[in-house]
């Protein structure tokens, strides 16, 4: 009885450092972009800050789940949840990079002058943020049908990059000094829609976790077939 406890006591913890670790990716997300849109350089040291925690968080989370499958030895529900949560943690590890990466784009964007106000990467970003935290609070919650709607959004979320790319190109077509300052502003799309891609791997864990079913590459489609 005792060894199930601390069992359990280890699961919590492995949830909450999951949950602190997406957090900090959600602000990481809000950040950069709102330093990019407000031209706020303030701003990249608590980006860069929340990224050495959520590299530290990563260990921690490895380590406490390589503990738990030595030591434990879980079996059928509890195997698959430490495992994807192994996985969650290297794509969550992932987005504070991609976060890192827009804070670089918008240092060299915000030394420039503004080429337009920033309309789409931001509602892009608030999508994002959404979907990284309802990804993984399907996970705590073993949620499917909240996973599902991650997975759909990410259409949403590819629609709009497309409609960035679309306004850039008109501007470089019309004027090629804006070329350069349009491809920072391209490549921050492109960091947010990557973002929008962990997130849905996420997604598609909850989905194998709860239901035993990997649609990764649309897999679960073939089958039916």
């Amino acid at each position: 009885m005792e060894i199930h406890r601390h069992f359990d006591e280890e699961l919590r913890s492995l949830k909450e450092k999951l949950l602190f670790m997406a957090s900090l990716a959600e602000s990481m997300i809000y950040k950069a972009v709102k330093s990019l849109a407000e031209r706020d350089e303030s701003l990249f040291k608590e980006v860069n800050e929340a990224e050495v925690k959520v590299n530290h968080l990563q260990i921690e989370i490895d380590e406490l789940c390589l503990r738990l499958l030595a030591l434990r030895q879980p079996m059928a529900t509890d195997l698959r949840f430490i495992t994807s949560a192994m996985k969650i943690n290297a794509e969550l590890e992932r987005i504070g990079d991609l976060a890192v990466n827009i804070i670089q784009r918008a240092a060299v964007l915000i030394k420039q002058p503004q080429l337009k106000p920033l309309i789409d990467i931001p509602r892009m970003a608030d999508l994002t943020q959404k979907m990284v935290k309802d990804s993984l609070d399907a996970f705590i919650n073993r949620d499917v049908d909240l996973a599902r709607s991650v997975l759909t959004r990410d259409d949403d979320l590819d629609a709009l990059k497309d409609q960035v790319f679309r306004e850039l190109l008109t501007f470089m077509l019309g004027d090629q000094s804006t070329i350069p300052r349009a491809l920072e502003l391209i490549l921050v799309s492109r960091h947010l829609e990557r973002i929008g891609d962990h997130a849905t791997n996420i997604a598609e864990d909850v989905i194998y976790l709860v239901q035993g079913k990997d649609i990764r590459h649309h897999i679960e489609e073939e089958k039916a077939t």
